[in-house]
């Protein structure tokens, strides 16, 4: 297999809410955050989104996000993006994750077996903003190789 680039996406989240439940075992909370962002690469155009991701008392986000990507041609796509959302190394905390998308418009349909490998991180910007930034590659399949024989 190999990783084709396929579009990176930058994006904030001007909205959030959490819920914190402390325990024997530590403090774990569910959120719930709108994504306003931009993809660029491939597939280019506005994003919009909602990630309801739970954080795990070893501070882990487990992300449950569903977006839309409005391309600069006019098609509509979606995604389903899954992964961890690591609290290391501060300030820029590491992002590893899959999507899968989903579009109707011939010119995209390409992308409804697809799967992507993410690789992103949590970026502070200067004005306070956090934004996050994700990398997504298009994973190709390749044939395995032949099973090594015994000699």
């Amino acid at each position: 297999m190999r990783l084709e680039p396929l579009y990176r996406l930058t994006f904030y989240y001007p909205e959030g809410w959490f819920v914190e439940l402390e325990g024997d075992r530590g403090v774990e909370s569910e959120h719930f955050f709108i994504a306003e962002g931009r993809c660029e690469g491939r597939v280019a155009g506005r994003f919009r989104g909602a990630n309801h991701p739970h954080r795990r008392t070893d501070a882990t986000y487990v992300p449950d996000f569903r977006g839309v990507i409005e391309t600069d041609d006019g098609a509509t796509i979606m995604v389903d993006l899954r992964g961890y959302g690591r609290a290391y190394p501060e300030p820029r905390r590491q992002v590893v994750a899959f999507c899968t998308h989903l579009a109707s418009e011939d010119r995209y349909r390409w992308l409804n077996d697809v799967v992507c490998a993410i690789c992103g991180e949590v970026q502070e910007r200067r004005d306070d903003r956090v934004e996050i930034v994700l990398d997504v590659a298009e994973l190709i399949w390749e044939p395995l190789a032949p099973p090594a024989r015994d000699a």
